[in-house]
């Protein structure tokens, strides 16, 4: 009979009472679904012809994909320059030298503290006064997504570093590694594979803030299939919402996916001492595991092998 060290296992009665309310709960979530399925019903949301255009190839030729490149695109171009950013100000911030670790935490907490859409703005209206008119939507969008994601990142890898076992970095000193050495054979590999949950689910929040690019008039998906596309085909509001937000879904799933796999591989073919890092704000799987005086020194020989 197994045991569960958070809770004691359930009782017949238990048991019961459990099975009892996940039967209301599905009852529940039925009923509230029905409710908007009725509603929508009612506003005819699911006549044939506002679906129409959906099934249309010059619908999704001139309208979806477009859109979906601008997003694609927006995402890449981000994604790329805010890890950057991510691992010089967090590698930044773990330096020796103050003129160098303080600088690089004030950067940090700045643009996280400040809201995206605020950072979207600033770069849009401020550009043209310093580089002249133009267009400069893609510009604001993948620069705010950068400065912000950026930063969350830079604490990401400082927390990942800081997850590998102490005596990772004393015994690679022991054999006479340098600094930089220790940091980019011993160090930064484990941490990596530490860090990639939370970078994939600080990447996954990047992709969807492009949608505020649809403030500024940029050329995305939200922007294509929830204001042109309606615009073009009246009525068909609550089905461009319906397949747009389809379409954002199967995109994180996929990334999620992806690095899920990346992350298995990596773990399979490298030994790491270091603990899956949490998105900052969310707590810690796992925390205090392998950090002790014994697990430091286990996670030391291992990583040493």
């Amino acid at each position: 009979m197994s045991t569960s060290v958070l809770f004691d296992v359930p009782g017949p009665r238990a048991r019961a009472r459990n099975a009892l309310l996940t039967v209301a709960s599905v009852i529940l979530v039925g009923a509230a679904l029905y409710g908007i399925y009725s509603g929508f019903d009612a506003k005819g949301q699911w006549r044939a012809e506002i679906w129409q255009p959906f099934l249309e190839w010059e619908t999704w030729e001139f309208y979806i994909f477009p859109g979906l490149l601008g997003t694609l695109r927006a995402a890449a171009v981000a994604s790329v320059l805010a890890l950057v950013f991510g691992a010089v100000f967090g590698l930044a911030r773990l330096s020796d030298h103050r003129w160098i670790r303080v600088p690089a935490g004030v950067v940090v907490e700045v643009f996280r503290a400040i809201p995206l859409l605020l950072l979207i703005f600033f770069i849009f209206y401020l550009a043209p006064a310093v580089a002249g008119p133009g267009d400069y939507t893609f510009m604001a969008v993948v620069v705010g997504l950068m400065l912000y994601n950026g930063s969350v990142l830079a604490e990401v890898v400082r927390a990942g570093v800081l997850s590998v076992a102490k005596g990772q970095s004393e015994a690679a000193y022991a054999i006479g590694m340098r600094k930089n050495q220790v940091m980019r054979l011993v160090l930064l590999p484990q941490a990596v594979t530490a860090m990639m949950p939370a970078i994939v689910s600080q990447l996954v929040v990047l992709l969807k803030d492009t949608a505020l690019g649809y403030i500024i008039a940029y050329v995305d998906l939200l922007n294509t299939g929830f204001k042109i596309l309606p615009a073009r085909f009246f009525g068909s509001l609550i089905p461009a919402a319906i397949v747009i937000g389809v379409i954002y879904v199967a995109l994180n799933m996929a990334l999620s996916f992806l690095a899920t796999w990346l992350e298995r591989r990596s773990r399979r073919s490298r030994k790491t001492s270091a603990a899956p890092i949490e998105p900052p704000g969310q707590p810690a799987i796992g925390a205090g595991a392998g950090t002790g005086p014994q697990g430091g020194g286990v996670a030391a020989g291992r990583g040493m092998e």
